[in-house]
């Protein structure tokens, strides 16, 4: 007779359920950082502050250099702190209000899907936010390594979520209508 199928045996079940929350909190992690350097520095093809702040201001975010250098320094350290499995869901909670502002700002009014600049990307970010939030890094983390385990209770994590979901109100309620420039008489 055979012995149990390797994910039959719970060691080796864990063990691949860690490997596969390191694989998707490095790539999810490394890109999402990239992506704020593009914001912040204007690196890989991005704007940089300057023209990411005018795109705020567009927005209706003023001082719209500040808003968009808040957003991009929280996009990279949550990419980082999320990378690097640290200090429990706080990495994913300083994500969660930067994609619901973008789902609401920027990408609401063009439908679900990617191809037309919907809600599709920030929604799967948000949601990868919210279940990493909510599971934890995995063994394979520097909270592990750290002895920092206790920081991903279920309590602490609907915390940090729900400050970060004031915090997207926050920022949603402090935006102002565009400036319209009046035509001459």
């Amino acid at each position: 007779m055979l012995s149990a199928s390797l994910l039959d045996d719970p060691a080796s079940a864990a063990t691949a359920r860690d490997t596969g929350l390191l694989i998707a909190r490095l790539v999810f992690g490394l890109v999402m950082s990239a992506h704020a350097t593009q914001k912040l520095f204007g690196w890989l093809g991005g704007y940089g502050l300057a023209g990411t702040g005018g795109f705020f201001e567009q927005l209706g975010f003023r001082p719209g250099r500040l808003f968009a250098a808040v957003a991009a320094s929280s996009e990279l350290v949550a990419g980082l702190l999320i990378a690097l499995g640290l200090l429990g869901p706080i990495g994913p909670a300083l994500l969660l209000p930067v994609m619901i502002v973008a789902a609401i700002t920027v990408h609401r009014s063009n439908g679900l899907f990617a191809a037309t600049n919907g809600i599709e990307v920030p929604l799967l970010y948000g949601t990868f936010a919210v279940m990493l939030a909510l599971t934890g890094p995995g063994l394979f983390s520097l909270d592990a390594v750290l002895g920092l385990e206790a920081l991903w209770s279920p309590a602490f994590a609907v915390i940090a979520l729900a400050v970060g979901v004031i915090g997207a109100i926050g920022a949603l309620v402090s935006r102002r209508p565009p400036r319209t420039v009046a035509a001459p008489a």
